[in-house]
């Protein structure tokens, strides 16, 4: 498949050093606009719309939805642009791409940030369960067109794990941006890059020897008790729970979130 057909572009300055910007399930290139804007003179940004989100457009099988596929088109596309070594930050599904990406290329991250993400889950019974529950949303998802499309948002900000994200100043924008997905799209990532179906990634965690920094929200208890964990079986795994936020922090506790990223990255 061509790369062109992934959507990207750079922002940011060139003279500085590169992260990569993989966004969260309905997500899409402007996920982290508020981030880049507060960090735009200190380092280069590739933003990409992963496959099923944004202007990207995948013209192969369902195949080139899953998350060994989507990796192997990233780096692909690193190598097209001579990107040789960089910064990776991923949220939610884009952490879990982060993490496999990671553990697969490690050569070609110096440090890696993960927002409230995941290793995938431990147990078959529990990734049976998670395939299911994901089927029932792709359906959903797919019969929502228009107003639909809407309502099927305002619904999924209703979780536990999102905390008070729909009384934040940005949501309504946050909306917006996620209306530019197309829902049939997005079903397909869903089936097919979710969490029940995603490589359990667990095992491999033990043999990754690149920095990552963990990030969870104070709020959002469930990715807490993951990622603890994570830090239990490998020791370059380093935690940090952030404060006034739940699954979402970019958003919820923007300052917070770019403070970490400048920590972590080595810039003061």
């Amino acid at each position: 498949m061509s790369l062109n057909h992934i959507f990207h572009y750079f922002s940011g300055n060139s003279n500085k050093p590169l992260i990569i910007f993989l966004h969260g399930f309905m997500g899409n290139t402007n996920e982290f606009d508020e981030v880049i804007s507060l960090l735009k003179n200190d380092f280069y940004f590739l933003n990409i719309d992963l496959p099923g989100h944004g202007k990207t457009q995948m013209l192969g099988n369902d195949n080139c939805y899953t998350m060994a596929h989507t990796a192997d088109i990233l780096i692909k596309l690193l190598d097209q642009l001579k990107v040789d070594r960089c910064f990776l930050l991923g949220y939610s599904m884009g952490g879990r791409l982060a993490l496999y990406l990671t553990l697969h290329f490690p050569q070609r991250f110096y440090k890696v940030i993960l927002e409230s993400a995941s290793p995938g889950l431990l147990t078959e019974k529990e990734r049976l369960e998670r395939i299911k529950r994901d089927e029932q949303i792709a359906r959903k998802l797919a019969r929502s067109i228009g107003s639909d499309f809407n309502k099927f948002l305002e619904n999924w900000y209703n979780q536990l794990i999102f905390g008070n994200i729909k009384k934040h100043l940005q949501f309504e924008q946050m909306i917006a941006n996620r209306l530019q997905n197309n829902p049939l799209e997005l079903a397909k990532s869903l089936r097919l890059m979710g969490t029940g179906v995603q490589p359990a990634l667990w095992e491999k965690l033990r043999e990754n020897q690149v920095p990552l920094l963990l990030l969870v929200g104070e709020n959002d208890q469930k990715f807490i008790e993951i990622n603890r964990r994570m830090t239990q079986i490998n020791n370059l795994c380093e935690l940090r729970i952030i404060e006034n936020a739940a699954h979402n922090i970019h958003l919820e506790n923007t300052l917070k979130f770019v403070q970490n990223i400048r920590d972590f990255f080595n810039l003061s």
